[in-house]
Formats: structure tokens, sequence, C-alpha cells
């Protein structure tokens, strides 16, 4: 375990951002800095069939020590980082023996990471904390998963006494725009299913995730002199703002939990004669999912009989609840819950709200439920990671290795 800690510092402090504007994959020419660097490294370890493709989609073989056929599994994780916050010139900050009270992250700004507003930091009082300077994000989503099962495999083979089956890992690009799975070759991967690193919490485990699109309304206008405007001005910025006020006020990230649905807005940019609202969709139940697209298009045309056709709707799907191929294979499930208990954790089987590369790769033929990586407060200044979070999530990927192996064929 003694790599884990400079294996992540190094790995976030190498900006990978990712770019949804971008058509390329990586969506980042940064990116490769870091891909690079991890197939170096997986070379290094001594991991077999590394290959990088075109695209930055890093794969790896640990061959298996056993006579007998057991599962081929694999474990995956992204590099890429939230576009969200900066990510540029990370300066991680090591916190020994936490003491459970406020921790100063910038002095200067006046940020500080509080237990009174993060009270999940009170579950971490005397363990090392890895936190950011307050000035960008960290990147343990999901640098951490990358270093935690990079040295799940290195511990594997340095310790061939335990038992286990043919493992592939693989590192993709672009996760964090929704992209992370489109060119991932699932026959090449070859693996029976596999388990994201990519959760937060120490013990969670989760095979459902929210359904997800996307949707941009354009609002044109038409721009007249203020004081010769009556009845012939049409004010985009006006129209936007009345489609919004039609959205469920409480139906929004900062009001939903579990299963709640939401919209949420992040983009709005407008001027008399344009204005655009860019938005998310997401809900764990697809029916659910399915009335929250209508209700952005009944809206449409009750705005459009009201001002005249001046809305434009475009919505666009993004991934699936992966629930329905995971569901089938349980018993993938029971696996990484027996390995955490076994090891004293409690697993937290609940959705995640949000995405992650195990959708796609579960209606891609891959099914993938998600694992702890440990970190908290993900796509921000707040952001953090216990130490002793990365290393339990270490011991849970090589315990499934070891039960895995016990799946005689």
């Amino acid at each position: 375990m003694e790599k884990l800690l400079p294996r992540f510092l190094e790995y976030v402090t190498t900006d990978t951002q990712s770019d949804p504007y971008s058509k390329t994959t990586p969506s980042t020419e940064k990116q490769w800095d870091l891909a690079k660097k991890l197939v170096m490294e997986l070379h290094q370890i001594g991991m077999q069939e590394v290959s990088i493709d075109e695209n930055a989609y890093i794969m790896a073989t640990l061959p298996g020590n056993l006579d007998k056929k057991v599962p081929t599994i694999g474990f995956i994780s992204h590099f890429d980082t939230s576009p969200d916050f900066s990510g540029k010139n990370v300066k991680p900050q090591i916190v020994e023996n936490y003491d459970g009270k406020d921790i100063v992250l910038n002095k200067l700004k006046n940020i500080v990471l509080s237990p009174d507003y993060f009270e999940d930091l009170k579950a971490y009082e005397g363990q090392t904390l890895i936190t950011t300077d307050g000035t960008t994000l960290l990147g343990a989503d999901d640098k951490a998963g990358i270093a935690e099962i990079i040295t799940a495999m290195e511990h594997l083979i340095n310790h061939p006494e335990i038992k286990h089956g043919k493992i592939r890992i693989a590192f993709t690009p672009d996760e964090e725009i929704g992209r992370g799975a489109h060119k991932f070759d699932v026959e090449k991967f070859g693996a029976e299913w596999a388990y994201t690193m990519d959760g937060s919490q120490v013990g969670e485990l989760e095979f459902e995730n929210f359904n997800a699109a996307k949707a941009k309304i354009t609002v044109t206008g038409k721009s007249v002199h203020p004081g010769y405007a009556k009845n012939k001005m049409v004010n985009a910025i006006g129209i936007a703002n009345d489609f919004l006020t039609h959205l469920p006020p409480s139906e929004v990230p900062e009001h939903t939990t579990g299963r709640e649905g939401f919209f949420h807005v992040h983009k709005i940019k407008g001027e008399i004669e344009k204005a655009e609202i860019e938005l998310i969709i997401r809900d764990h139940d697809a029916v659910h999912f399915q009335a929250r697209k209508d209700l952005l298009n009944d809206i449409k045309e009750k705005l459009n009989k009201k001002y005249g056709e001046y809305i434009n709707l475009a919505i666009e799907d993004q991934y699936k609840n992966m629930r329905e191929k995971v569901e089938p294979m349980y018993h993938i499930v029971e696996i990484a819950e027996e390995a955490m208990k076994s090891l004293q954790i409690e697993p937290i089987i609940k959705p995640i709200r949000g995405g992650t590369d195990g959708s796609q790769l579960s209606f891609m033929g891959l099914p993938c439920p998600n694992i702890f990586a440990g970190g908290h407060n993900f796509h921000g200044k707040y952001e953090y990671v216990p130490l002793e979070s990365m290393e339990k999530a270490v011991m849970v990927i090589v315990k499934i290795c070891e039960l895995t192996a016990s799946q005689i064929r």
C-alpha cells in the first residue's frame, strides 16, 4: 500500500479535464499526458497485454494463476476530470490525523472545509485526508479509482499465493462528459463482467443509475428600439424566463435525493434576439423519465401558442438505468457485497444519483456495477478523499478477485 498515496498524488497533479464541446476522443489533448504515463506504469508493475488505442482507451491483463477455469472479470476507471471546475495546477494538501475540526483550504481566500456543512467529515477523525487548496477540484473522481486498481494489481503480482482468475483492467477518457464508454471495445476487453471503481464513500455498491438526457432550449427573438417596441419586440430572454417558471421548482438537484428525479438548468445565456438554456433530465424510473421529456415538449408547445413559433427544443438521450442488465446477473453484486463484509465493510447498496461508464457498458454487453473509490464532494473545491478509504477499496478489489476464483466452472 505504500505506493498508493504517491501514485494518487502524481495522477491528480496531471490536468485531464474533459470538454463537452469537443468532437474528438479524447475530448482534450491533455488527457493523453496521463494516459501515456499509465501505460508505462502498467508495463513497469508487470501487467501483460498492455494496450492503448487511437482514442486513449487503455487495457491490460493480469493472467490467472489457477489450473481450473473461473470467470474473467474486469475493473474500470476513468482518467478525465469534470469540466465543471478547474483541474489545472491541482495542489493537493495532506491532512494527517484529522482532528475533526475545520480545515482551512485557502487562508487567503477564506475557503474552509467544515464538518458543520459537510457532515461526512466527522466520520474520518484520526484519518489522513487529501484535500484541494481551494482553487481547483482534486480529481479523486476518478483518479482514486485508477490508483486503487493499479495498486491492487501490483499487490496480486507481488503475492502469487493469492489465487485468482484472469483479470482485465481498463482506463477510459471522457466519462465526465458522458462519452466514457462510447468507443470502449467490449469484445476486446473480454470479461464476463466488470466493476467500475467510481463511487464515493466507503461501502457504496451500486447497480442502478439515472436514466439521463440533455436538453437545449433556443429562443429566437426580435430586437426593436424599446421606445417603439409595443407589439413589435420579441424579447428572447423574457420568453426563456417564462419557460423556466413552468418547471417544477422542487424537482431540482438541491431539493431531491434517493430515487427522486430532477431537472437541472446548468447554463443560460441570452440577448433580446437569442436566448439559450441548457439543462439535464434525470430519473431512475423509465416512465417518470419519459414524463419529464414530455413535460418539456408540452411547455414548448404551450409557449409557442402564447408567443408565436419562437422556441425550439432539442432533447438527446445520454444513458439508461443499468439495473435491467445487472439484475439478471445479481451474483456479481453479491460477490462484491461478500468481499466488503469479509473486510468488515458495511455494504451500502443504493442507486447512483449520476452516471457511470458502467451504465453504457452494461447495455453494451458488459454488466458493470459500481464500487466506492472513497472520495467526497466531487467536481468542486471542497473535494477530498481519506487515504484509509482508498486502502479499503484496494482490499475490496483484491478480495473480489479471490472470491471470483472460488466460482468453479
